[in-house]
């Protein structure tokens, strides 16, 4: 290289350094604050999930047949279908030996006890390119009756009110969301 250029490559390196070792503790410092707001509002959604909750929630995991909780020791839960980074499928059956409705279905592992009966997410299909796309409904166990309430195509769905004979649920699918009233 001759001078010229050498002055060029030495002037312009030193340029690039100074703007890194400007840059480097603004980009490290809205990094930083960038994790810890998504900490902050982490922590503030926990707190607010559990100040109204939306009915006894039941979470089935992955084992042999496991009984449900809230439901007086009556339905079993068995995995069938994991779907990965997704959600999982379950069988269902009643504990004591009735034949019913529930064996026929898979179920995800979303389940809410109310007074009626139980709320279940009832899928349509369990293949991965088919899902979301199930029926939430209402299991009277008493009758041994599954009626579908209404059809969601999304895996984020709560209760979010309750009223004389009617449920709203709403939705969140990740770009758009609603609600649905449901009469009982």
């Amino acid at each position: 290289m001759n001078k010229i250029q050498l002055f060029f490559h030495y002037l312009f390196r030193f340029i690039w350094n100074l703007i890194f070792v400007i840059s480097y503790p603004i980009l490290a410092s809205f990094g930083l604050l960038f994790i810890g707001l998504t900490w902050i509002f982490s922590k503030l959604s926990q707190l607010l999930a559990r100040i109204r909750p939306e009915g006894k929630k039941v979470t089935i995991k992955a084992s042999d047949w496991e009984t449900l909780p809230h439901t007086n020791e009556l339905i079993e839960a068995l995995e069938v279908k994991s779907i990965m980074f997704g959600p999982s499928g379950f069988k269902l059956r009643r504990v004591d030996g009735v034949p019913s409705i529930l064996s026929d279905y898979v179920f995800g592992n979303k389940v809410r006890v109310i007074e009626e009966g139980l709320i279940l997410e009832k899928w349509n299909s369990t293949d991965s390119k088919e899902l979301p796309d199930f029926d939430i409904c209402l299991y009277n166990p008493e009758e041994d009756s599954l009626r579908p309430l209404t059809n969601i195509k999304c895996f984020d769905w709560h209760v979010s009110e309750r009223g004389e004979r009617e449920l709203f649920f709403k939705w969140f699918d990740g770009t758009q969301g609603g609600e649905v009233k449901v009469a009982l």
